[in-house]
This record gives structure tokens, C-alpha cells and sequence, in this order.
């Protein structure tokens, strides 16, 4: 039986940009870097984002991302009260942001970051964590 997700990985060309990010907007938590060692396929960094119980774990190794637009996506979900953070954090790192995409459940908010990896969108999911309204979550992609 599965049990939920145990982590994602990000292939970038930069390293210390998408720590950046994932530090900046995230609150993530480095919890490993292999410097300039390839243990797997290249130099690669985990993080740890979330609270201290169940926390979501990004490994991020460094390569070269797909070489055209795609669909390939996460999307993280914010509470709408915190919306305004959140977005002052990805300005700060001078990212593109698309606002304004309404689909029928939920407002979405895309947030790109080219010099990181290439193919960057949203989408919008009709779960919804129990007690939590749908029309307030806003989705942050990075």
C-alpha cells in the first residue's frame, strides 16, 4: 500500500539559485549537499520544506533540464492568507510571475524561474485538505 509521496527531485543547471529559492519562498531546510562529489548522477542538495512532522523532501541535482517547454509541474499549496508573503519572497528573487489564472475551484498563481529549470505551470486540484475552502488556497510553483 502506498503511502504517500516520499520526495521530488528537481534536475537544474544552477544549484545555488534553486537553494535560493527553495530557502527564500519555502523556509526550506538544506539537509545535505554532496559538494563537488556525484554519489548518484551529478552533485545534488536535499531539503526538507514543511513542518517538523511530516515535512515534503526536494532533492535537487545538478544538469541540464529538458530542452523545451512542457507541462511537467508541482505545485505547492499556500494558505490565501499568506499570499502576500509569499509573493514579496519570489519578487525579491526577481521571478517571473503570472497572476490572475482562474480555474473553477481555486485562483492560481504561476511562478517561473528560467535560469533554474526550463518547463514551468500550474495546475489546480479538486482535493482540498479537510476543513480548508479550496477558494482559499492560492498554488506557488517554483
Amino acid at each position: 500500500m502506498v503511502q504517500g509521496l516520499s520526495h521530488m527531485t528537481f534536475i537544474v543547471r544552477d544549484l545555488d539559485r534553486m537553494e535560493a529559492i527553495l530557502t527564500t519562498v519555502l523556509d526550506a531546510r538544506k539537509v545535505y549537499d554532496s559538494g563537488e562529489q556525484t554519489f548518484s548522477l551529478s552533485k545534488e542538495r536535499f531539503f526538507l520544506v514543511g513542518d517538523d512532522a511530516d515535512p515534503i523532501w526536494i532533492a535537487t541535482m545538478e544538469g541540464e533540464p529538458l530542452p523545451t517547454r512542457t507541462y511537467n509541474h508541482v505545485a505547492f499549496k499556500i494558505a490565501d492568507a499568506d499570499y502576500e508573503t509569499y509573493l514579496q519572497r519570489v519578487r525579491q528573487l526577481h521571478l517571473e510571475v503570472r497572476e490572475g489564472r482562474s480555474r473553477s475551484t481555486s485562483t492560481t498563481t504561476t511562478i517561473t524561474c528560467s535560469s533554474c529549470t526550463r518547463a514551468r505551470s500550474t495546475s489546480a486540484s479538486s482535493a482540498t485538505p479537510r476543513g480548508v475552502s479550496s477558494r482559499a488556497l492560492r498554488k506557488l510553483q517554483v
